[in-house]
């Protein structure tokens, strides 16, 4: 598959070109990023060829099957839309796009098309999720009857790309963040979006940015009933980041069992009924990846990790909850 970078502006965009190098079901045709200084960090430092001048210039070449898009956070969602306009396939980092407007479209413009779209919810591909889903399948939870998950990042506040305080180009912190929690709950224990019943968002870290609303939570209703609350501020301190040992700590709890892990954990215990010691949890090396994963679903293979019309509805869902919060007063 040809495939070509549109928008360099966010880390996890390279991450993805990597992962693209390395995997001979891909062949990159290059990339295009309009602005000049992150274009030459691109090129500089990334080792990445901008040999495109415009997006228009990605559409328009007929060797490109499909365009993966890192730009702006709030880009994303109408470069989307002239991608599948084009006729191609799109890769997103997450996420997808900003609005449910958007949303709406890429989904109608996808099953019009019969183009493929995918955003990176790359946590479907970690080795303790899945581990969270064999145990959650077996049974030995019983019914998940409650949730709670810290999903806080760090803001590396001076080291972000300036865009995140632009007014309208970040899109929210739980749109941005809570996409992979609303996922997950989706993935791993199968339970499905019933309700809101409360989300907010406020600052408190980015001290010079007072409109950049850097925490929130989120308290909803899955469609078993089960509760699910979750944080996911940009509070992780300074200068621990993704070191932190509890980056994505989950609580599930069952009318059988709890469990409680953090998802770069190596080794996972759950509590039982009936016995007070604890359970070891296998985790299993998983080994397959998201852009392997992504060309199978090109391929037509229906037994795929992250399937086009679950990255709609973890994303619509999360973009409800959004919404929401949107509408509250601080």
């Amino acid at each position: 598959m040809n495939i070509a970078f549109a928008g360099l502006r966010h880390d996890h965009i390279y991450m993805l070109y990597n992962e693209a190098k390395n995997n001979p079901s891909y062949n990159i045709m290059g990339a295009f990023e309009a602005d000049p200084k992150a274009k030459k960090c691109a090129e500089e430092q990334r080792g990445v060829v901008c040999n495109y001048n415009t997006y228009e210039d990605v559409l328009n070449d007929s060797d490109v099957d499909a365009v993966v898009l890192g730009g702006c956070f709030a880009d994303r969602g109408g470069m989307a839309i002239k991608a599948l306009l084009a006729g191609k396939h799109v890769i997103a980092d997450k996420p997808l796009c900003t609005k449910l407007s958007e949303l709406d479209e890429i989904e109608r413009l996808a099953k019009e098309t019969g183009k493929k779209v995918s955003a990176m919810f790359t946590m479907r591909f970690e080795k303790t999720v899945n581990a969270l889903k064999n145990l959650a399948e077996s049974g030995v939870l019983g019914e998940i009857n409650a949730v709670t998950f810290g999903g806080q990042h760090p803001l590396a506040y001076g080291r972000r790309p300036d865009w995140y305080y632009e007014d309208g180009r970040h899109g929210g912190v739980i749109t941005d963040i809570a996409i992979h929690g609303i996922d997950i709950l989706k993935y791993a224990l199968s339970l499905e979006l019933g309700s809101v019943n409360g989300a907010r968002c406020w600052n408190k870290y980015a001290y010079e940015h007072p409109d950049f609303e850097d925490s929130a939570q989120l308290m909803i209703t899955m469609d078993n009933c089960a509760g699910v609350i979750g944080d996911v501020s940009y509070a992780i301190p300074d200068g621990i980041e993704f070191g932190l040992p509890y980056y994505w700590s989950f609580y599930v709890w069952g009318t059988k069992g709890v469990i409680h892990f953090n998802l770069h954990d190596n080794e996972m215990q759950c509590y039982i009924s009936g016995n007070p010691k604890p359970l070891k949890v296998e985790i299993p090396e998983f080994k397959h990846e998201y852009l392997a994963d992504f060309y199978r679903m090109v391929q037509g293979e229906d037994d795929v990790i992250l399937p086009m019309d679950e990255v709609f509805k973890s994303m619509r869902d999360t973009l409800t909850i959004q919404k929401y919060a949107d509408t509250q007063k601080n």
